[in-house]
């Protein structure tokens, strides 16, 4: 028995051996799999996208272009709805971070309040793309780049139109402005290249300026208000196309043509303002793209590599008549 024992002992040692290589090897293999953020590396890029809501036509073809552009290109995304609200996109940006995605990607509801989750983002080494809407944080580190419009320039262009078409009138123009939410950087900045553009002619006068919120609802109750409480308005500057198409229920129940008896001016070109615009119920419309999709997905790709890139990329946008858009109309995509 004593000989037995001796003959296993190597054996056993073996054994024991073999088996801390294999478990060794498992987990070696098992850390190669790992890529950054703590994520399984399977050459798939995992995506945490927050968005604003879906309060209007404009946000709903943004999300699909989102959406439908991770799908091309082989991106894994996990989507979320902040319906609106601030805390819901934090308390979504912090799930993505304890999921370990390799890119996190939001449009902001609204502009201050961000640093101490970005910061988060920034030491979970999970880089940050903006879309559509910035942030007013002074440190640029805590995200990429800002892939969106220039809010204050389609302001401008909208200001700039009205000078134009008013530059003959000698008396007093009175403006109603629908603003969209109240801190989101497309109604501070429209709102801004507006009235700068509009500077330029003191007839040009905002006799009322109210949230509605980038809703139709919104916007039908505040036209509402406005025109019970101011008889003479000539012309409405809507900082969405949704606001104003609610706006035009509210001005035609009030026994008004709008386009004719009151200008309006709204800001996105999606499919229902473009044709409210061909039949000449809107005047001008300034583009704001919603199709945003896959350039943050090639963002995505860029950043996740380690690659730089510039830290504002603006979207190619245009403005419309209303023969312009009698002749988009057929070719729009959303």
């Amino acid at each position: 028995m004593g000989k037995m024992r001796t003959q296993s002992a190597p054996w056993r040692a073996a054994a024991v051996l073999a088996s801390v290589l294999l478990v060794g090897g498992v987990a070696a293999c098992g850390n190669s799999d790992t890529g950054g953020g703590g994520t399984k590396d399977d050459g798939k890029i995992t995506m945490g996208f927050s968005q604003v809501g879906a309060e209007s036509g404009w946000r709903t073809a943004n999300t699909t272009s989102i959406k439908e552009a991770a799908a091309e290109a082989g991106i894994e995304l996990k989507f979320d709805d902040a319906q609106q609200k601030q805390e819901n996109q934090i308390k979504a940006i912090r799930n993505y971070i304890q999921q370990k995605v390799d890119v996190i990607a939001f449009s902001p509801v609204v502009e201050s309040g961000w640093d101490t989750v970005l910061k988060e983002a920034k030491d979970a080494d999970i880089p940050v793309i903006l879309t559509d809407r910035s942030v007013d944080s002074a440190d640029k580190s805590l995200y990429k780049t800002f892939l969106g419009s220039d809010f204050v320039k389609e302001g401008k262009l909208a200001g700039e139109w009205l000078v134009e078409q008013k530059k003959t009138a000698s008396g007093p123009v009175n403006i109603v402005e629908l603003q969209g939410n109240t801190g989101a950087a497309p109604a501070n900045d429209r709102k801004k290249g507006f009235g700068e553009a509009i500077a330029a002619n003191p007839n040009l006068k905002i006799i009322a300026s109210q949230p509605g919120d980038f809703t139709r609802a919104g916007g039908k109750q505040v036209m509402e208000q406005f025109l019970k409480a101011n008889p003479k308005i000539d012309v409405l500057f809507a900082h969405n196309d949704d606001m104003g198409l609610g706006a035009l229920e509210a001005i035609t129940a009030a026994g008004k043509v709008p386009g004719k008896d009151i200008t309006i001016i709204t800001v996105d070109a999606v499919k229902d303002g473009m044709q409210a615009l061909a039949d000449g119920k809107f005047n001008f419309i300034a583009e704001c793209s919603p199709l945003l999709g896959p350039q943050l997905m090639d963002l995505a790709k860029k950043v996740h590599a380690g690659e730089e890139v510039p830290p504002r990329i603006e979207t190619e946008e245009t403005t419309f008549t209303t023969e312009q858009a009698k002749e988009a109309l057929p070719n729009r995509k959303y």
